[in-house]
């Protein structure tokens, strides 16, 4: 896309950059000036404590006092605050607006992660009354932030953010791909992209379209996804909520796009809601997605709400709480179609080209060690490893436990002293998985230490409890292969 293509022209771009730039409105900058309490009540949306800290009026205070405080302040200060960008350039591409006797916010104009700057909408709470845009663009929200950190930060030639909004996943991509494409349905969201790279100095390929529709025939080592995931009747209101899909299609149909999307060894990502249906096991419906991909594919769901809050949700997210009409005609289609439920979360595929490929779909809610892209790497590497070797490969291989493994135990007082009635291993780093265990898997693990092959360790075992190693070798060979799965047990290699 060319500079026409951009909320400001490529000089005015170059005059706002300036102007952050001279004023050091970056994330750094404004928590110097504001300082931790106040920067702690701005992520509240408390800002007393910044206004007090912003009253001198100089560039980076009215920037503050604007964009993040949500003022209205005088058009002079605002017109210094913004130069060398003219008052007339920043009113034209709505960067301000005129209210009462001065100027406020017309775009949500947010330094992110002190070397960057994203423009977007502003959010339905800063205007209450005001019902969004139908090509709202969202900024950075709670599921931006989940795929930022869910997504796989390994260096790659070529990367693609479908439906890429306010260019945000694809400001990430540029730290470690090559080239990047993005694209999106709404040629609204994409002259907001647009702005968004060349303020940060980036140069993406910018496509138009519906889904995987502008990338036909392409292939990509990474793809990421925020796509418009919402579920419902398939009623379209806003582009980055609605997909106009029924149900839980989108999700679907990504999985079905994924195999002529991804080059050999390849990953895409991408967030989805899915339905609970009552009498169903979601795990299992969500699963079929990947039917045939040949894809390997981890899942995992780490929300769950009912039909009442979830609609409530949605409709609060896009200013249309108080409609009961429409909460009414969603809910019945929810119970129209038995859905009790509804989950979102994480779907990671990669193109293995095996003939076996790993399908695995299962609650993760807990909290985990940042960046969860970082674990969901480690996953496929670990699937990598286990593919590799039968059950005979997994005995001769040594085994270390995860470093600070911990032991939890529920024992009853009984005639003969405490009785031990529950164990349960869980790992306080990673994934934060937890499980009960058996002796037998505690032995295992109690005594991986990197030293023994495991059909040497297996032979102590037996001993030790009077059984045969091959009766021992038949089950803990599935064993095993679920504790490196998991992250219980690491394997050393030789």
């Amino acid at each position: 896309m060319d500079g026409h293509d951009m909320l400001l022209s490529p000089a005015g771009v170059d005059a706002l950059r300036t102007a952050l730039t001279n004023a050091n409105f970056t994330a750094n900058g404004i928590a110097g000036r504001l300082g931790s309490t106040a920067t702690s009540g701005v992520a509240r949306n408390d800002f007393r404590a910044a206004l007090r800290a912003t009253i001198d009026g100089d560039p980076l205070a009215t920037l503050i006092r604007v964009f993040i405080c949500e003022q209205t302040e005088p058009e002079a200060a605002v017109a210094a605050a913004l130069a060398p960008l003219s008052i007339a350039e920043a009113l034209a591409a709505g960067l301000v607006e005129r209210h009462g006797d001065g100027l406020r916010m017309g775009l949500d104009l947010e330094p992110y992660d002190d070397d960057w700057w994203v423009l977007a909408d502003v959010p339905a709470s800063a205007r209450p009354g005001r019902p969004l845009h139908a090509e709202h663009v969202l900024g950075i929200g709670g599921a931006t932030q989940t795929m930022i950190g869910a997504a796989v930060r390994r260096p790659v030639d070529t990367a693609l953010d479908l439906g890429t909004g306010s260019g945000v996943q694809a400001l990430h991509l540029s730290t470690h791909a090559r080239q990047v494409t993005a694209t999106d349905v709404s040629r609204r969201a994409l002259r907001f992209a647009a702005t968004t790279a060349a303020l940060n100095g980036q140069d993406w390929e910018l496509l138009r379209g519906d889904l995987v529709a502008p990338v036909a025939g392409r292939r990509f080592d990474l793809v990421v996804s925020n796509p418009p995931f919402v579920v419902g009747p398939g009623t379209t209101t806003h582009v980055y909520r609605d997909s106009g899909r029924v149900g839980d299609a989108i999700g679907a149909e990504l999985a079905a796009a994924a195999p002529a999307l991804l080059t050999e060894g390849g990953t895409m990502q991408y967030l989805a809601n899915w339905v609970h249906v009552t009498g169903e096991d979601w795990g299992e419906r969500v699963a079929g997605w990947f039917a045939g991909t040949g894809l390997d594919a981890w899942v995992i769901q780490r929300e769950v709400a009912d039909p009442m809050a979830y609609v409530n949700l949605w409709l609060t997210d896009v200013g249309e709480a108080a409609d009961p009409q429409r909460m009414a005609s969603w809910l019945d289609w929810f119970d129209a179609h038995k859905v009790e439920a509804i989950g979102f979360g994480i779907v990671s595929l990669r193109h293995g080209g095996h003939d076996d490929p790993v399908v695995r779909v299962e609650d993760l809610r807990q909290r985990v060690q940042a960046p969860m892209g970082d674990r969901i790497a480690t996953w496929f590497d670990r699937q990598d490893w286990l593919r590799g070797r039968d059950t005979d490969g997994l005995l001769a291989a040594r085994y270390r436990a995860a470093e600070g493994l911990r032991l939890h135990q529920e024992a009853t007082m009984g005639d003969d002293g405490w009785g031990v009635d529950r164990q349960v291993l869980a790992m306080p780093n990673g994934l934060r998985w937890s499980e009960e265990i058996d002796p037998l898997v505690l032995a295992l693990v109690g005594g991986a230490d990197g030293r023994l092959p495991l059909r040497d360790q297996l032979a102590l075992l037996a001993v030790a409890h009077d059984v045969t190693v091959d009766e021992l070798a038949g089950a803990a060979g599935p064993i095993v292969a679920h504790l490196v799965e998991r992250g219980f047990v690491e394997p050393v290699e030789a």
